[in-house]
């Protein structure tokens, strides 16, 4: 045993603080900035939504959110974010279908169009976040800044504190990045401990959430009815629905491939971008207006009365979600796929609930979103984060983890809901 000891190598050295503290600043700033830009692009979304869904459908008569309404807001956000995309230096970015969180480095022309299209699709209604070109654009600045700036250091270091500081500045707490970071991290190899390498990340995370939190007052908790002490019933439910929550994110997955390609066959954006508007108005009018937009109010809404619609009417909103959000990512608007995935697993644990009455709200929410998030990001760490903070409840964090675990067998090493550049799924 002495023996196999003195063999294995020495464990790298820990950072000296004298060499962590000169990036506590440019991290700070970093942080600072990402919060900024993304509460930018909401803020200037919500004013154009209230006019859109609100000023405009009353002066004119029509109902807010009456069928006729939604399918030509829909229909008109195709067109106009397909005007951006064909016309507007850069086309908005690459295929959003090919992006997940993890972005790449775009050429600074490509910014402005693509926060443009982000704007007009948070306003429009389809179904998705604003996090992947948030990110992206964030990475971006970041980057650019950075290689002007301090053009010494690594251009990886600033993709990860852009990322870090977004993530932070979105979940509106510091934590999600860390957990996405660590995750990320696992599979390299790191020289010294993990918290060395987290560090300046976690400052720019931090200074991302903070300046949200002061700024903008995000909350995440549903106040949903409280969850006591865990029972057996309990944990026989958060693995149920853990699991059909992740069967339900597969089914997704599997279609995703199939849909693009089916969009794609019109070849012009100016065609699969109103004709993807099209689609989403007519799953708007089976699903009702709370399947619209990327959904956070929209789950509030469900949330504060657990009782107020029927299993049927929940399922309903359940599944034209889980369409709309395949068909928004597909059909070419910019935007992300977790705020819709939590409206989606929200209203299936609802479903849940109202199926069976002993089923508990916050367990079918929690484990809901957890099994669709599993199957849609992958990211196993964030969707644990982001289950448990809707709930507020630390007596489910046991189930939840629990539950992650059959729903993870359904769905690791299968095809995930992001795209190659031929088309195929990543694996």
């Amino acid at each position: 045993m002495a023996q196999d000891t003195a063999q294995q190598p020495p464990s790298a050295p820990a950072t000296p603080a004298r060499a962590l503290l000169p990036s506590i600043l440019p991290a700070l700033a970093i942080g600072v900035l990402a919060s900024l830009l993304l509460l930018l692009v909401e803020g200037a979304a919500e004013q154009l939504q209230h006019v859109l869904w609100q000023n405009l459908p009353d002066a004119l008569g029509v109902g807010r959110y009456s069928v006729l309404w939604m399918m030509v807001m829909l229909t008109m956000t195709g067109v106009l974010v397909g005007l951006v995309v064909w016309k507007v230096p850069g086309h908005a970015g690459p295929d959003p279908a090919t992006m997940g969180l993890d972005a790449r480095v775009l050429p600074p022309v490509v910014l402005p169009g693509l926060l443009v299209a982000t704007a007009l699709m948070l306003a429009g209604g389809p179904s998705l976040g604003p996090e992947n070109p948030i990110i992206a654009v964030n990475v971006a600045v970041v980057f650019w800044l950075g290689h002007r700036f301090r053009p010494q250091a690594p251009g990886a270091v600033w993709v990860m504190l852009a990322e870090a500081a977004t993530i932070g500045a979105l979940f509106g707490t510091p934590v999600a990045a860390a957990l996405l970071i660590s995750e990320a991290l696992a599979g390299r190899q790191t020289k010294g401990p993990l918290w060395d390498s987290v560090f300046t990340p976690l400052v720019a995370a931090a200074a991302g959430s903070m300046t949200t939190t002061l700024v903008a007052h995000p909350s995440f908790d549903m106040h949903l009815p409280p969850f006591g002490q865990p029972g057996w019933d309990d944990l026989l439910a958060a693995m149920v629905v853990a699991s059909v929550g992740a069967l339900l994110g597969m089914c997704g997955v599997y279609v995703f491939p199939y849909v693009h390609g089916a969009f794609a066959r019109l070849r012009h954006p100016m065609l699969i971008l109103p004709a993807g508007g099209v689609v989403l108005g007519l799953l708007a009018a089976l699903g009702g207006h709370l399947t619209l937009f990327k959904g956070l109010d929209e789950v509030a809404e469900l949330a504060a009365d657990p009782d107020g619609w029927t299993a049927g009417q929940f399922a309903t909103m359940t599944v034209v979600k889980m369409a709309a959000l395949v068909v928004a990512a597909t059909s070419g608007f910019r935007g992300g796929r977790i705020f819709p995935a939590v409206f989606v697993g929200s209203a299936l644990g609802l479903t849940a609930h109202a199926l069976v009455s002993d089923v508990h709200p916050a367990v079918g929410v929690a484990t809901g979103v957890l099994g669709v998030l599993l199957a849609i990001t992958r990211q196993g760490w964030v969707s644990l984060f982001v289950a448990a903070v809707l709930v507020s409840s630390p007596s489910i964090i046991a189930l939840l983890c629990i539950a992650s675990l059959p729903a993870w067998l359904l769905v690791t090493g299968r095809p995930q809901m992001q795209l190659r550049a031929d088309g195929t799924s990543v694996r």
